[in-house]
């Protein structure tokens, strides 16, 4: 008998991944995959009929399905914050006849993925407790949560589950901002006053946006110094991302770092501090002693900065729970499809729960 298939997809408001996986000796593997312009769909369920009638005739049709979606899911539908679609788990069922599919937030469902990850998807940033020494009571399995800096912070937690893991969505990015040190307050009064805001979020610099905040304050800061990314840092301001003209500010300072750039090496420094500060206190709010993972789309560029002390110190130094955060093992994912792949493992999951979810 050939083995079940599973439909995973990322939905997102600009562009759509749908992908056939099939398990091969206990390892998800893609088969079959297709990407979509979602703008060119009047809604889900057309480009998912025209995916499925693509399916090479060779593969069994899948027997379950999770799409991430980019945006809240409630009581089993979602609508994209950048596309007129409304989504319903009963409505795409209907339409597929794929009789187990689940929405999740295109966050939250790494939940489900982190387990699963192999060497090739994820690296060790830092190496908590020895594993070959007898766990504490309770903390075998325990939660784990991940955060991600991407244009925003993404946050999310999970708790095992007797079907696999129950996934909690958080907006835990827009909590307020703490600065720590001096250049953070000043940082923080700064940006307020730039914004025009009342309140400063997290991820107003605990984001791949807000390393080019930073990267501004600093140059205004140093307003009597001629510097290569000033014309960089005004196009960003000034100039919107479809526009001519305009500068990836982040991505500049990042690479500027990189070459030896001193005004930039501070901005990315002061950056990973603030983050690793967010993911220390994560892991306590969580108490994810089952691992604490960073993810989001700055993960893999700056891979050598969160094994740096500018990021875990700050993690680190939570008073007198320093030994407890120094005991969970923190990981990177560094796969570019891992909300896919996750979206898989979660379609899996319901395969194997049996039943229907409408």
């Amino acid at each position: 008998m050939a083995a079940e298939t599973y439909l995973a997809g990322d939905l997102g408001g600009t562009k759509t991944f749908l992908c056939i996986y099939r398990e091969i000796e206990g390892q998800l593997r893609k088969e079959h995959g297709q990407r979509y312009r979602s703008a060119d769909w009047r809604d889900l369920e057309s480009m998912l009929r025209h995916f499925l009638d693509q399916v090479p005739a060779d593969l069994p049709q899948p027997v379950s399905s999770c799409i991430a979606v980019a945006g809240p899911v409630h009581q089993g539908k979602a609508k994209l914050t950048n596309l007129p679609w409304q989504m319903s788990q009963t409505s795409l069922s209907d339409a597929t006849g794929v009789r187990r599919l689940e929405l999740v937030n295109d966050f939250a469902v790494l939940i489900h993925g982190l387990p699963h990850l192999n060497d090739q998807q994820q690296v060790v940033i830092q190496r908590g407790r020895d594993r070959s020494t007898p766990a504490p009571a309770g903390t075998d399995n325990g939660p784990v949560a991940i955060l991600g800096a991407g244009t925003g912070l993404g946050m999310a937690r999970g708790l095992p589950a007797a079907g696999g893991w129950i996934a909690m969505p958080s907006e835990g990015g827009h909590r307020e901002f703490a600065p720590r040190t001096e250049a953070e307050w000043e940082l923080a009064q700064w940006l307020k006053q730039d914004l025009g805001l009342q309140r400063l979020s997290i991820e107003r610099i605990v984001s791949g946006t807000g390393l080019g905040h930073v990267m501004n304050w600093l140059l205004h800061r140093e307003a009597g110094i001629q510097h290569g990314l000033r014309a960089h840092a005004h196009a960003w301001r000034t100039i919107t991302a479809d526009q001519p003209g305009y500068r990836d500010l982040p991505s500049i300072t990042g690479k500027a770092a990189a070459d030896g750039d001193l005004l930039a090496t501070e901005a990315l420094q002061l950056w990973l501090g603030a983050y690793g500060s967010v993911a220390g206190d994560l892991a306590l709010q969580e108490l994810c002693v089952g691992g604490l993972w960073i993810g989001g789309g700055t993960a893999q560029k700056n891979l050598d900065g969160l094994r740096s002390n500018h990021f875990l110190e700050p993690l680190r130094s939570k008073g007198r729970f320093r030994s407890l955060i120094e005991g969970m093992t923190i990981r990177a994912v560094i796969d570019p499809e891992a909300g896919l792949f996750s979206a898989a493992c979660r379609a899996r999951d319901l395969a194997e729960s049996g039943g229907t979810l409408a």
